[in-house]
């Protein structure tokens, strides 16, 4: 099933990060942290889709949003098309699908645009009031990166640990999400961990979770999709 989505709203979220709003036509069903691929309805376009993340809640019937880091040196990349859509755009939008969803409190561990899949899971526990003992373990380059990172630190019950790997940045860890890291912060083996990034960061981390003690199937992730 093909679905056409058309923009409503685009606005900046971080200096190469855009919260986009479409349409959202009926029977595009979801779950909280599964994607769609789409594809820009344009000539020469149409068979580049890629995976983004809804942002949006389930029950919100009349929009789509969508939290989408652009990456201006991949030549011909779709995310480099991003800035220059404006609102009447469409794009095709396959059938959502997706690993990530809510399996309960945990450690959410993330790099770059990869925090997209926790967008839709955290706010909703943050709106039932069901955030305890969640933890976001979040790595960027760099902390003007982070995205969202008021409301992330604004959220009751929510611990917020950000890791930057380029630069030294007052309050962040410096350095990389490892087992060493892992053994400091993500230390109870009952919780779920899902990982979301780079698909080497995902196995990397999957690696020294299992290492650490957690089960496989507490470790939450795309399993490629």
């Amino acid at each position: 099933m093909t679905y056409t989505l058309t923009l409503k709203e685009k606005h900046p979220v971080t200096h190469d990060t855009y919260r986009m709003v479409f349409d959202r036509p009926e029977g595009f069903d979801f779950k909280p942290g599964q994607a769609t691929h789409w594809a820009l309805d344009e000539d020469g376009w149409r068979d580049e889709d890629r995976a983004f993340t809804m942002t949006s809640q389930p029950e919100e019937t009349d929009r789509l949003e969508f939290v989408i880091k652009t990456y201006p040196d991949h030549d011909n990349g779709v995310t480099k098309q991003i800035p220059g859509m404006s609102p009447g755009d469409q794009v095709l939008a396959d059938a959502p699908d997706g690993a990530i969803t809510d399996h309960g409190p945990g450690y959410f561990i993330a790099g770059g645009a990869g925090v997209t899949p926790y967008i839709p899971i955290l706010r909703r526990r943050a709106k039932d009031g069901t955030l305890e003992g969640s933890v976001l373990i979040y790595s960027n380059e760099t902390e003007r990166d982070i995205i969202l990172r008021d409301e992330w630190e604004q959220m009751d019950g929510l611990e917020t640990i950000f890791v930057v790997t380029d630069e030294a940045a007052e309050g962040l860890h410096h350095g990389m999400i490892d087992a060493d890291f892992l053994k400091k912060h993500a230390t109870d083996t009952s919780k779920p961990c899902y990982i979301c990034g780079p698909q080497q960061m995902v196995d990397d981390i999957r690696d020294a979770l299992k290492d650490a003690g957690f089960d496989e199937d507490k470790i939450v992730t795309e399993n490629g999709w």
